[in-house]
């Protein structure tokens, strides 16, 4: 499995955590509870939490060509959410990164 993290600094992340959420439990397999939550896509998986400091993020998937596709949508869908706080791309860490703490 392949793994990366990143953060999204924002005072919104529980906000943001919920939208991205609803968004895409029309279309795939999501749970939430209270601050955290779980995107099930056929590419790999999302998982979110909101924290003080923003809206951490943790993908899982099975190869890296899976693992690009699945950091693309939820940056994606993300920043379109969030284009009110003229945020930049993401930056992405590999597992093990102690940059990103889940």
């Amino acid at each position: 499995m392949r793994e990366a993290t990143t953060r999204f600094a924002t005072e919104n992340g529980q906000k943001y955590l919920t939208q991205l959420c609803k968004h895409f439990a029309h279309k795939i397999g999501v749970t939430q509870s209270g601050d955290q939550g779980e995107l099930r896509f056929s590419c790999g998986t999302g998982y979110l939490k909101a924290k003080s400091d923003g809206l951490h993020i943790r993908v899982l998937s099975p190869d890296d060509t899976n693992l690009s596709d699945t950091k693309s949508v939820i940056e994606d869908h993300l920043l379109r959410f969030a284009f009110r706080e003229n945020a930049g791309p993401l930056v992405w860490y590999p597992a093990g990164s102690a940059t990103v703490n889940f």
